[in-house]
C-alpha cells in the first residue's frame, strides 16, 4: 500500500510538473513578437507622373478665366434685363457670380473638399488684393494730388514764414514741419524704446501679482484715444509745470501714445523666446542679467524692431496731440524746448483746410513726404534688425575671419615653441648621457 501511495504521489508530482512545463511554453511562445509580414509591393505604372503640391495646374488657370469671363457676362445681362445700376452694385454682383461659377468649375473634377479649399483661396486672395489695391490707390492719388508741389526744390528747403494762401507753390516749402517731425520723433523714441523694452523684459522675466498688472494697465492703453494723452500732458506738463508749448511737450504726448505699442508688441516677441536657450544659458553659468542681454534680447531683435516700427508708425501720424502741446508756426524752429512746433500731419491738416489750391497741394505734397519718411524709417528700421539670431553682419563675419586667423597663427607658434623645447630638451638630455662617470 505505502508503495503504491508512493509510485501514486510520484506520478501525480510527474504529472504536475509537466502541466506547469507545458503552461510555461505557451506563455513563452506567445510572449515571442510576432513577425511583421510585408504585402507584396504594386509595381509603378512608368508613365504615372506625380502629383504637383504647389502652384497652379492648368485646370485651375482655365476655371479661373471661365469663372471670370462668365461672371462678368451674367453681370452685364443681369444690369440689363433689371433695374440695377452703379458700379460698386455691379462689382458685388460680378464677385459673387464670380465665386459661385469657380465653384461649380471646380466640384466637376474635384471632391467637396478640395472645393472648400478652393472658395477659401479665392476669399482669401481677394481679400489681399482688395488691400493691396486700396493701398495702391491712397498712394497714387496723394502723390497725384500734391504732384505740384512735390516736384519743385523750394518744398524741401524752404518754410512757410514768407509764403501765404495766395502765393504760388514756387515760393514756402515745409522744411520747418519735417525737421519737426524728425525731432518729436527722436525724442519719443529715446524715451519709449528703453522703457518699453525694459517693461516688456520685466514682464517676462519676474512674472507676478506686479506683472500681471503692468501687463493689464498697457493693454488697456492701447486703446487710448489720442486727444485724451494730449490733454493729459498739457494739463500736467503745460497747465500744472508751467512749460511753454513746445516740440518737447509733443514729444510727451507722442511718448504716451507709443509706449504701450512698444510694450504690448515687445512682450509678444520676447514670449516666443525658447525656453532652452535660457536653461542652456543658466546652465553655463550665466546669470539672468548676462542671459537677458546676450540671449533673450539678441534671439528677438528682429521682433523688437518690428515693435518698434509698429509704436513710430502710431506716434509720426499723430495731429491732436501735438496740436495741443506744440501749437502751430509756420517758422522754422530747431530749439524742442522753446516755442511752438509743427509737424508733418499737423502742417497736413493746416494745409487742407484751406479753400486754396496752392494750399491743397501743398497739404497732399506734405502727405506724400510723411509716407516716404515712414518707409525710410521703415527700411532703416528693417536693415538693422532685419538679421536673424546668430547671423552676422559683414563687418562682423571680417572681424571673425581676423580674430580666427590670430588665433591660428598663435597656435602655430605655440606649437613650433614646443616641437623647439622639446628638441633642445632632448640634445641636452644627449649630452649628459654621453659625458664621462654619467654611466652607473
Amino acid at each position: 500500500v505505502l508503495f503504491r501511495s508512493e509510485d501514486a504521489l510520484g506520478s501525480g508530482d510527474r504529472l504536475m510538473t509537466t502541466t506547469a512545463h507545458d503552461t510555461m511554453a505557451a506563455f513563452e511562445e506567445a510572449a515571442k513578437p510576432s513577425k511583421t509580414v510585408i504585402p507584396p509591393r504594386t509595381p509603378v505604372p512608368a508613365n504615372l507622373k506625380p502629383r504637383k503640391i504647389g502652384g497652379a495646374r492648368q485646370s485651375d488657370v482655365l476655371s479661373l478665366a471661365g469663372a471670370a469671363v462668365a461672371a462678368v457676362g451674367g453681370s452685364a445681362l443681369l444690369f440689363t434685363l433689371l433695374p440695377f445700376s452703379g458700379l460698386p452694385s455691379f462689382v458685388v454682383v460680378t464677385y459673387l457670380l464670380f465665386v459661385g461659377l469657380y465653384a461649380a468649375l471646380v466640384s466637376l473634377d474635384e471632391s467637396f473638399a478640395a472645393v472648400k479649399d478652393r472658395i477659401a483661396a479665392v476669399l482669401i486672395h481677394s481679400l489681399a488684393f482688395t488691400l493691396l489695391l486700396a493701398l495702391i490707390f491712397v498712394v497714387t492719388f496723394t502723390v497725384i494730388k500734391g504732384w505740384d508741389a512735390l516736384h519743385n526744390l523750394n518744398f524741401f528747403t524752404q518754410d512757410m514764414q514768407d509764403a501765404g494762401p495766395l502765393d504760388p507753390l514756387t515760393t514756402g516749402g515745409i522744411l520747418h514741419a519735417i525737421v519737426g517731425t524728425l525731432i518729436m520723433i527722436t525724442i519719443a523714441l529715446s524715451i519709449v524704446i528703453p522703457l518699453g523694452v525694459s517693461c516688456a523684459v520685466y514682464m517676462n522675466e519676474m512674472p507676478g501679482r506686479f506683472a500681471r498688472f503692468v501687463r493689464t494697465i498697457s493693454e488697456a492703453m492701447t486703446a487710448l484715444p489720442s486727444i485724451v494723452a494730449g490733454l493729459f500732458i498739457y494739463a500736467s506738463l503745460i497747465l500744472i509745470l508751467g512749460f511753454d508749448k513746445s516740440g518737447f511737450a509733443a514729444s510727451m504726448a507722442i511718448s504716451v501714445m507709443m509706449l504701450p505699442i512698444i510694450i504690448r508688441a515687445s512682450d509678444v516677441v520676447l514670449r516666443l523666446v525658447p525656453g532652452s536657450l535660457k536653461e542652456a544659458s543658466y546652465a553655463l553659468g550665466a546669470g539672468q542679467w548676462r542671459t537677458v542681454w546676450h540671449v533673450t534680447l539678441p534671439t528677438a531683435r528682429s521682433g523688437l524692431m518690428t515693435a518698434i516700427i509698429l509704436g513710430t508708425a502710431r506716434g509720426v501720424g499723430e495731429t491732436s496731440p501735438v496740436l495741443l502741446t506744440a501749437g502751430f508756426t509756420a517758422a522754422l524752429n530747431l530749439n524742442p524746448t522753446s516755442g511752438p512746433m509743427v509737424s508733418l500731419p499737423l502742417a497736413t491738416f493746416e494745409f487742407v483746410k484751406s479753400p486754396e489750391p496752392t494750399m491743397i497741394a501743398r497739404g497732399f505734397g506734405t502727405a506724400a513726404v510723411l509716407m516716404l519718411l515712414v518707409l525710410i524709417l521703415f527700411i532703416i528700421a528693417r536693415v538693422i534688425g532685419g538679421r536673424g539670431p546668430g547671423q552676422l553682419s559683414k563687418s562682423q563675419l571680417r572681424r571673425r575671419a581676423q580674430e580666427s586667423k590670430k588665433d591660428a597663427e598663435r597656435m602655430n607658434r605655440r606649437e613650433s615653441q614646443r616641437a623647439t623645447d622639446d628638441r633642445v630638451a632632448a640634445s641636452s638630455a644627449a649630452n649628459r648621457s654621453t659625458k664621462p662617470g654619467t654611466d652607473s
